[in-house]
């Protein structure tokens, strides 16, 4: 069980990253005096979506008085190719667990981590667009006024409020960084452990066969 341990680390890492195509990634909530309760945009690997399906209408409606441009799926080409970054690396994951080498797991934990920065710096230039690209016949303008909601965490803007935060498949995908990490750590240890017993083994074997020729 020991010895098969960063193997399974490594699978359940792998099972962890593909709850984004159960569960979504990220939300935005808008609290505002139209919406009290707030509304609540879900944004997934390959869709967006919301608590009910009229959320991506409500906030289309919030926007439309700032200026700020509809959010429309077709209009957000990431969430035709995420998926496909996704499985390579599931795919990916389970190959580093088939081979079991520790700088496998490493590289894995390193790639996927490189890759949520960059689906994060992609997320805020996403943001700022939407947030600073107004249209000069909104019914509310407000000069040097940004509606950008935060990257992550809480945000006043004019008289609403925005909460942008990770949501189930984003948390599930972020411990699955931690896991190949730790897959490496246990992996390296191990090997470090058979090392130093397999050459314990031998210098017992060489003490011996002196003895014995003595």
């Amino acid at each position: 069980m020991k010895k098969n341990l960063p193997r399974i680390l490594m699978i359940i890492a792998v099972l962890g990253l593909g709850t984004l195509f159960l569960f979504p990634m990220w939300k935005i909530t808008l609290i505002a005096p139209q919406y009290p309760k707030g509304v609540t945009m879900h944004i997934h690997i390959n869709k967006l979506g919301g608590e009910t399906p009229a959320v991506i209408q409500n906030i289309n409606i919030l926007n439309h008085y700032v200026g700020m441009k509809y959010i429309e799926e077709d209009s957000i080409p990431e969430l035709k190719y995420f998926p496909y970054v996704v499985m390579a690396m599931m795919a990916m994951g389970l190959l580093m667990a088939a081979v079991d080498k520790p700088k496998l797991y490493l590289g894995w934990a390193i790639l996927l981590s490189l890759l949520a920065m960059a689906g994060l710096y992609d997320f805020y230039l996403w943001e700022y667009d939407y947030g600073h690209s107004l249209s000069p016949t909104a019914p509310i303008k407000i000069p040097g006024a940004s509606f950008q909601p935060p990257l992550f965490g809480s945000k006043q803007i004019i008289s609403f409020t925005a909460i942008s935060l990770p949501h189930i498949g984003g948390y599930f995908a972020g411990s699955s960084i931690l896991l190949a990490g730790l897959a490496w750590w246990q992996k390296s240890k191990l090997d470090k452990n058979e090392t130093t017993d397999s050459t314990s083994d031998n210098s017992h074997i060489s003490s011996e066969r002196l003895h014995t020729v003595a």
